[in-house]
């Protein structure tokens, strides 16, 4: 028979082929090792900006069931320096021209996604066809049609698809997701939110090209605002209005500066946000029947802090991107929920376009229309 390889038996258990079936077909003298042995998980780093440099590289370092196996590319200097600073071997190095050849690669079980966003798609759906599971970072793509492409590659393939959204596995997100599910101060009246900074940088940087990003402040800090609503009510959004300001244009010159909405919920909840790439802000605070919660700061990387009307809040804190990436391997390993799975990703995309919708049409309220569950992950 023809040799099975471990990412062929891996990619089997995952799609549900049953190992006393796939044993069965095995000579007598073969060994198989099974997958949840395996105590480490290789990630790939597919881009080396400032993120997968200064955040997730580091934090590979100190994570317990996933390590940094290899990288992808597509400047030629970076390759060395990463080789001697991670001890890299040369066979886990890929550009984008050669990256379907990961297929064969066994060293590499994970892809991060950490290109600008219209490549996402892309290099996610040619991950899962290569057999890897996939981290895409926010936001998911550059529409909903690109999320239903990766979200479908991903299923076809048998791999595990989650979002780069490091909150969700950080324990002051989590002491807000508890307080709003246990009702600790009652039904939540009110939830506002924001998330942004001031940009200062190039104008000629990716993020303001719209063929590259797809859109500006929202897309980039808003998934922020808008995930905050969301844990901090419990719910999705059955309604969107929203509003764009814009005081410099000159370098904002293809998107969005300033962005408000305002988000109604099914239950009767009132959310505000406010997102942008010109006014620094970083809050959610939300109004109960009996008290109130709030994280300031409620996004940025460590520290955070947060408070309720019962007092301080705290939490022993390191990196996010360790926690999350260790999260999503042991939702591989070990069958852990997936605290952030790919229809999160495409709820948000999809909540993103209404938002654009409305300010197309004057403001114009846009509803929404989700399953109770839809998005939230376990």
């Amino acid at each position: 028979m023809s040799k099975l390889s471990r990412r062929q038996f891996n990619t089997k258990l995952t799609k549900g082929v049953g190992a006393a079936t796939i044993a069965a077909s095995l000579p007598i003298n073969c060994i198989v090792a099974n997958p949840m042995e395996k105590k480490k998980l290789g990630i790939a780093l597919v881009g080396l900006g400032g993120y997968s440099t200064y955040q997730l590289a580091p934090a590979l370092q100190d994570t317990e069931h996933c390590y940094l196996a290899g990288i992808v590319t597509g400047t030629p200097a970076k390759e060395q320096v990463w080789s001697d600073n991670y001890g890299i071997p040369k066979k886990n190095i890929y550009n984008y021209g050669n990256f379907d050849e990961i297929a064969n690669n066994e060293d590499i079980d994970i892809v991060y996604v950490v290109l600008p966003n219209s490549m996402h798609a892309d290099f996610s759906i040619r991950a899962a066809k290569a057999g890897k599971h996939v981290i895409c970072e926010k936001p998911m793509a550059m529409n909903v049609a690109e999320c239903d492409a990766i979200i479908d590659a991903c299923k076809d393939a048998g791999v595990k698809l989650g979002m780069g959204y490091r909150l969700h596995s950080e324990p002051y997100t989590q002491e807000v997701k508890r307080l709003v599910k246990e009702k600790t101060f009652g039904k939540v009246n009110y939830v506002t939110a924001e998330a942004a900074y001031r940009s200062l940088g190039s104008p000629n940087q990716w993020r303001l090209d719209k063929k590259l990003s797809g859109g500006g402040a929202l897309v980039n800090m808003g998934v922020y605002a808008i995930q905050s609503l969301i844990y901090g009510t419990g719910e999705n959004p059955i309604s969107v209005s929203a509003q764009e300001f814009s005081t410099r244009p000159k370098y904002f010159k293809e998107t969005d500066e300033t962005i408000t909405a305002q988000f109604e919920f099914e239950s009767g909840v009132v959310g505000n946000m406010m997102t942008s790439h010109n006014i620094r802000a970083n809050r959610l605070f939300g109004s109960c029947e009996r008290g109130w919660y709030e994280l300031d700061p409620a996004s940025t990387y460590i520290p955070l802090a947060g408070r309720t009307s019962n007092g301080e809040l705290n939490f022993e804190q390191e990196s996010q991107q360790k926690l999350q990436m260790d999260d999503f391997a042991k939702h591989i390993l070990f069958d852990t929920p997936n605290l952030a799975p790919g229809e999160m990703g495409k709820r948000d995309m999809m909540i993103i376009a209404a938002i654009y919708a409305s300010i197309k049409n004057g403001g114009a309220k846009q509803s929404l229309n989700f399953e109770p569950s839809y998005g939230f992950g376990g």
